[in-house]
């Protein structure tokens, strides 16, 4: 975990966040441009696709399989993303979600998750009031430049380039959860 010193400004702050990734048991995640690389190909029947990374999706399996809760909070509409999803195990997938804050106060008080149990990541300015309220508040290294600005955790990967498992991998690896289960299969 040496790399993650290149995050951090100095050894106590690196610490600091090596407690706090002990604590998670919740991650949320936005979609575009954190679990894909934000770009969206608009087909000529109208229909869009993104694309996910296989390695963010062991990871968010491997994390349902431990028990975390993970939640799915994006301002975009109903898509494959229920889906994929649904697939990986994931069953909190919230669209169309305007006031990310709110939403995770929302979910906070339904779920009764603390703020020092959850590690939120997002890219764009939408993301930027959730961070707010969590313990965690990452992004991608693609992030805008005031998310990077906002978070306390700034992944070495890049939206839909494995930033996901990243946070994921470091969580469990922390907290004694990570490694290698056979009944998972990446490309799902």
């Amino acid at each position: 975990m040496s790399h993650l010193t290149n995050t951090f400004a100095g050894q106590k702050q690196f610490m600091n966040i090596l407690d706090k990734f002990q604590k998670i048991n919740t991650f949320m995640f936005d979609v575009d441009g954190v679990m894909t690389d934000g770009g969206i190909l608009v087909m000529r029947n109208e229909d869009m696709a993104r694309i996910m990374n296989t390695k963010d999706g062991y990871a968010l399996q491997l994390a349902v399989k431990k028990g975390y809760k993970i939640f799915i909070i994006t301002g975009s509409s109903f898509s494959g993303v229920q889906r994929r999803m649904n697939n990986l195990g994931v069953k909190h997938v919230y669209f169309e979600v305007k006031d990310k804050k709110s939403y995770v106060i929302k979910l906070m008080q339904e779920y009764d998750i603390r703020k020092e149990n959850i590690l939120f990541m997002g890219d764009d300015l939408s993301d930027l009031p959730a961070f707010d309220v969590v313990s965690i508040a990452a992004c991608p290294a693609d992030a805008v430049s005031e998310v990077i600005s906002g978070a306390n955790y700034i992944s070495n990967k890049e939206g839909g380039r494995g930033c996901v498992r990243d946070v994921i991998e470091k969580v469990l690896k922390c907290r004694g959860d990570w490694g290698v289960d056979e009944t998972i299969a990446s490309t799902i």
